[in-house]
C-alpha cells in the first residue's frame, strides 16, 4: 500500500511541475483595479479556493486515517484539539493577514519602496509572535485539555497531537505569510501549487508514520506539521527569487516608527479579533466534551466535512481583502461597492450547492470516517452538518464584509462583530445545549454567524460613505 502511495505521489508530483511549467508565464504580479469586478474576483478566488481545499484536503485525510485506522476514540483525540490549535494559530495568522494589508494598499498606489519595507516589517513582527505563541502554548497541552473538561479516555493521545502542533506553528505561519504576500501582488496561483505538493506529501507521510512506522496519533502530526514545512521553504524561496519588488536590500530593514505601528495597528486587532472568536468556540467544545465521546466524534466529522464546503468562502473572503486593500490604496471606492454585490451572488450559489450535496451525499460523506458503521456518530453528525450548511450564507457574507473592511484598514466594526460572534456563541452554546443539549449545540455556531454578519454590515455601509466623503473632499 506504501509503495502504491508513493508511485501515485510521484506521479503527481511531474503533473504538479508540468502545472507550474505552463502558468509560469500567467505568475507576474497583478493589480485587480481594472476589468470586470465579478471576473477579476472569480479569476483570483478560484486558486485560493484550490488551495483552501488542499490545506482542509490533508485534515480531512489525517481525520479519515485516523478514524478507519486507529478508531473513533483516537478520531475523537484529534477533534478535541482543533479549537486550541485555532486559537493560537489564528491570532499568528490573522496578525500577518493584517500586516500585508499594508502590503496589498502599497502595491494598489504603486509605492514599491514601501511595499520592501513593508515586507521586512512583516518577517520580523511575524517572527516575533510565533516564537511568542509557540512558548505559551506548546508547553501547557495537556493542561489546556484538562481545563475544558476532555475525557479521560483520550486526553492522552490529544495532548500528543497537540503537543505536536503547537510546536510546528513556525511552519504554518511562515506559509500563510508568504502565501500572503504573493496574493497581495495579485499571484494566487504560486502558493496553489506548492499547497498542493504538500498536500500529496501529507498523504504519504500519514500512510508512512501511521500503517508503517505504527507511530499511532501522533504520526498524524507528524504528517501534518512535516508537509506544511515543506509548503514554507518552497513558498518563501519561490516568493524572493520570482518577484525582483520584493528582494530586500540593506536600507529595507530600517524601519520608521510609525511604519511598524501602522502595521501593528491592523495586524493586532484582526489576531485578537480572531483569538475572541476562537474563545467562544473553546466554549462550545466544552459543552460538547460534556456529552463524551461519540459526540466528540460527531462533531470532529461534521466540521471536517463542513469546513471543505466553506473553503470556498473563506477563498471569496480573502480574494476581497486584496481587492478591497488594492482598490483602496487607488482610490476607487465605487469599484469596492461593485465588488461587493459580486461578491454576495457567488456566496449565494455556493450556499444553494451546498446545500445539495448533502441533501445527496450527507451519508456516504459521514460513513467515509468509520471501518464500522456507529449509527449513534452519523445521526449526530448529521444533525450537526444539516443546521451548519442551512445557515452557511451568514457565514458568506462574514468573510466577505470583514475582509472588505479590513481590506480599507478599518479594524473597529471586525472587532466588534468578533464580540458579537463570542457572545452569542458561547450563550448558545450554554444556554441551548442546557435546555436541548447536542440539538441546541448544533445552533449555537450559526448564532454567531448572524451576530456578526449584522454588525460587519452595518460597518460595511457606514466606512464606505465616510471613505468615499474623505475622498471627495481631498479632491475639491
Amino acid at each position: 500500500m506504501i509503495k502504491s502511495s508513493l508511485s501515485i505521489f510521484l506521479q503527481n508530483c511531474m503533473i504538479e511541475l508540468f502545472l507550474f511549467s505552463y502558468y509560469k508565464t500567467d505568475m507576474a504580479t497583478k493589480e485587480l483595479t481594472a476589468g470586470s469586478p465579478l471576473k477579476v474576483i472569480l479569476k483570483f478566488m478560484f486558486p485560493i479556493f484550490l488551495g483552501n481545499m488542499f490545506q482542509q484536503l490533508y485534515h480531512f485525510v489525517d481525520a479519515l486515517i485516523v478514524g478507519r485506522y486507529l478508531g473513533l476514540k483516537s478520531l475523537a483525540a484529534v477533534g478535541v484539539t482543533a479549537p486550541f490549535i485555532f486559537f493560537i494559530i489564528s491570532f499568528i495568522f490573522a496578525s500577518t493577514q493584517g500586516f500585508t494589508v499594508v502590503t496589498a494598499q502599497k502595491f494598489g498606489a504603486r509605492d514599491y519602496e514601501s511595499l520592501r519595507k513593508s515586507l521586512a516589517i512583516s518577517l520580523v513582527l511575524s517572527a516575533i509572535l510565533t516564537v511568542i505563541m509557540t512558548l505559551i502554548s506548546a508547553p501547557f497541552s495537556y493542561s489546556f485539555l484538562s481545563f475544558l473538561n476532555t475525557p479521560s479516555d483520550i486526553i492522552q493521545e490529544a495532548s500528543i497531537y497537540l503537543f505536536i502542533m503547537f510546536a510546528g506553528i513556525v511552519a504554518t505561519v511562515f506559509y500563510n505569510l508568504s502565501s500572503n504576500v504573493l496574493r497581495a501582488l495579485g499571484d494566487s496561483k504560486s502558493p496553489l501549487y506548492f499547497l498542493i505538493f504538500a498536500s500529496f506529501c501529507n498523504i504519504v507521510f500519514d500512510l508512512l508514520f501511521i500503517l508503517k512506522l505504527k507511530t499511532g496519533i501522533a504520526g498524524a502530526g507528524y504528517a501534518t506539521v512535516l508537509s506544511q514545512a515543506i509548503a514554507s521553504v518552497l513558498c518563501i524561496t519561490y516568493m524572493f527569487s520570482k518577484f525582483e519588488i520584493l528582494r530586500l536590500k540593506k536600507e529595507d530593514w530600517h524601519f520608521d516608527k510609525a511604519f511598524v505601528l501602522e502595521h501593528l495597528r491592523i495586524g493586532i486587532p484582526m489576531g485578537i479579533q480572531m483569538s475572541v472568536l476562537t474563545l467562544g468556540i473553546l466554549a462550545l467544545q466544552y459543552v460538547i466534551n460534556t456529552f463524551g465521546s461519540a459526540a466528540i466524534a460527531a462533531a470532529t466529522t461534521s466540521m471536517r466535512v463542513e469546513q471543505l464546503f466553506s473553503q470556498c468562502l473563506v477563498a471569496l473572503g480573502a480574494t476581497m481583502a486584496v481587492f478591497t486593500a488594492q482598490n483602496y490604496g487607488a482610490k476607487k471606492l465605487s469599484r469596492i461597492k461593485d465588488g461587493a454585490r459580486c461578491a454576495v451572488f457567488i456566496n449565494i450559489f455556493v450556499c444553494v450547492f451546498a446545500i445539495v450535496v448533502l441533501a445527496f451525499f450527507a451519508d456516504n460523506i459521514i460513513l467515509l470516517f468509520m471501518s464500522e458503521p456507529d449509527y449513534e456518530v452519523l445521526h449526530l453528525a448529521k444533525l450537526y452538518l444539516f443546521v451548519s450548511i442551512a445557515f452557511l450564507l451568514f457565514l458568506g457574507c462574514l468573510m466577505i464584509f470583514r475582509n472588505i473592511l479590513q481590506g480599507m484598514g478599518n479594524v473597529g466594526a471586525p472587532l466588534m462583530s468578533g464580540f458579537a460572534e463570542l457572545i452569542a456563541r458561547i450563550l448558545g452554546a450554554f444556554i441551548l445545549g442546557y435546555y436541548f443539549k447536542f440539538t441546541g449545540v448544533c445552533f449555537a455556531t450559526p448564532a454567531a454567524w448572524i451576530a456578526a454578519t449584522l454588525v460587519l454590515y452595518l460597518g460595511y455601509k457606514i466606512s464606505l460613505k465616510k471613505n468615499i466623503k474623505i475622498i471627495r473632499r481631498k479632491n475639491i
